[in-house]
């Protein structure tokens, strides 16, 4: 069974961090969009917005997933320790996957190694986030003190 920190006392900053990122990529995507409105969805031309390169398929998704990080950031409920944990595994991935096709015709979403770069940080950021952003009940919180506190994980920290 995983084990997450309940109620951190520094959830609100990850929260702001995620809410952050958030802003960044909804920005990225509408200057993005701007930026190729009228060229091929998966165009591989050299068009850059905020330091990334992009396409219009790319500024779309970019949106998209602004959108959901701000709202998920907005929401004091496990919805943004949820969609922090799925959108760091899929940013991480994405950079991943996109750096191994990097300089090959499959680079669909047209990204250049800085944007390989921001991405993972991006995705480390947002996994380490939410890790640490879980919400529960006062005896939730309480219950995981203790689980700290036990002699058997005394033992095993020496």
């Amino acid at each position: 069974m995983p084990h997450f920190p309940v109620n951190h006392p520094a959830r609100p900053l990850y929260r702001v961090l995620s809410g952050l990122i958030g802003v960044y990529i909804l920005i990225f995507g509408v200057w993005g969009i701007a930026e190729t409105i009228g060229n091929p969805l998966f165009d591989r031309s050299s068009t850059w917005a905020l330091g990334l390169r992009t396409n219009l398929a790319f500024s779309l998704a970019s949106v998209v997933f602004g959108i959901v990080l701000i709202i998920g950031a907005s929401r004091r409920t496990n919805l943004g320790h949820y969609m922090n944990l799925t959108a760091g595994v899929v940013f991480l991935v994405t950079s991943i996957l996109m750096m191994s096709v990097l300089q090959t015709d499959a680079n669909f979403l047209n990204f250049s190694m800085s944007t390989v770069i921001v991405s993972m940080l991006f995705g480390l950021i947002l996994l380490g986030t939410g890790l640490y952003d879980k919400v529960g009940p006062p005896e939730h919180a309480e219950a995981e003190r203790e689980h700290r506190k036990h002699p058997v994980a005394e033992v095993h920290r020496r």
